[in-house]
């Protein structure tokens, strides 16, 4: 420890910055559970180094098997916790998760307007539990408003497949490739398909423009429901872009992240198992062994471009 005769060099503004974690906006419902929602997004974040500046946009009301209801804060209420943050702190990257209504996604769109240089990662969820009427105006407002602002669009290739291809008519499932062609025509550059289901019990998670397939991952299938497993996957994807990764290298981190996650889940109610998103708190002798993000192959690296105001 320094003493009073042996003072510490002055430090500059920039090395401030560097030593300080990124931080990511993120637009979420409070999820009183914990399955996903804002708390997954905040773990998440922190649990990759990055800093969470958490706006909510509503609030759940779920346990870890299903959401029953769902409650919308306005859009005023929404853009005014974004706006007070955003002019005191420096943000590298903005997820936007469950909005809760498309006046909520103009607000959000709005103030991604005014900040075009930092990427967005856009994650669509399961709305399922939803009235249909209601789906069907988020998706659309989704597409309309938050899509052309978008660096990245995350999903489930079940979700994305039957919202931006709903007159699929082929005899195969849509690709990857094809899911990602249909998100380019709403000015998407880049899409993350999660889930695609792959021969030998594994599911595949591949990233895609509408030119090609940039990477994919085969994960073996577990046997169990998880919930929250979009968002934190979202979440990290955005944090680690924020902390200067290229969209490749954070791919690769993001999807092994996810499946250590997975492989510590646990089951703290009566419903679905939740990702532990800190197991590297608690280190075991298998942990030891395991393989490190270090050791992961990253994805080829491309520049991701700052997302254009197109809406």
């Amino acid at each position: 420890m320094p003493t009073s005769s042996t003072p510490l060099p002055p430090t500059t503004d920039d090395e401030a910055s560097d030593a300080l974690p990124a931080c990511v906006l993120v637009f979420n419902a409070s999820d009183p559970s914990g399955a996903g929602g804002l708390t997954g997004d905040i773990t998440s974040i922190a649990a990759v180094g990055g800093h969470p500046v958490a706006v909510v946009t509503g609030a759940y009301a779920r346990d870890t098997a299903e959401v029953f209801e769902h409650f919308c804060f306005d859009d005023e209420a929404v853009a005014e916790q974004a706006r007070a943050v955003l002019e005191d702190l420096p943000v590298q990257a903005i997820k936007v998760g469950f909005a809760g209504s498309p006046e909520n996604l103009s607000a959000i769109a709005e103030i991604a307007t005014d900040y075009a240089e930092v990427p967005l990662i856009a994650y669509m969820p399961n709305l399922s539990w939803w009235h249909d009427d209601r789906v069907d105006q988020y998706h659309d407002a989704f597409r309309e408003l938050l899509l052309p602002q978008a660096s990245v669009l995350v999903g489930n290739h079940s979700t994305l497949w039957r919202w931006l291809l709903p007159e699929w008519s082929g005899t195969r499932s849509p690709s990857a490739r094809d899911i990602a062609k249909a998100a380019a025509e709403h000015g998407v550059p880049y899409v993350l398909v999660t889930g695609i289901p792959a021969p030998e019990q594994h599911l595949e998670n591949v990233l895609a423009s509408a030119q090609t397939v940039l990477g994919s991952g085969k994960f073996e299938l577990f046997d169990a429901t998880f919930a929250g497993a979009g968002d934190t996957l979202s979440a990290t994807l955005a944090a680690l872009i924020a902390n200067g990764s290229d969209l490749g290298e954070a791919t690769s981190e993001a999807l092994a992240y996810l499946d250590r996650c997975l492989d510590h889940g646990f089951r703290p109610g009566m419903g679905h198992v939740l990702p532990d998103r800190m197991f590297w708190a608690e280190s075991t002798d298998e942990d030891d062994n395991a393989t490190s993000f270090e050791d992961t192959q990253p994805l080829e690296g491309f520049v991701m471009p700052p997302h254009d105001t197109q809406h």
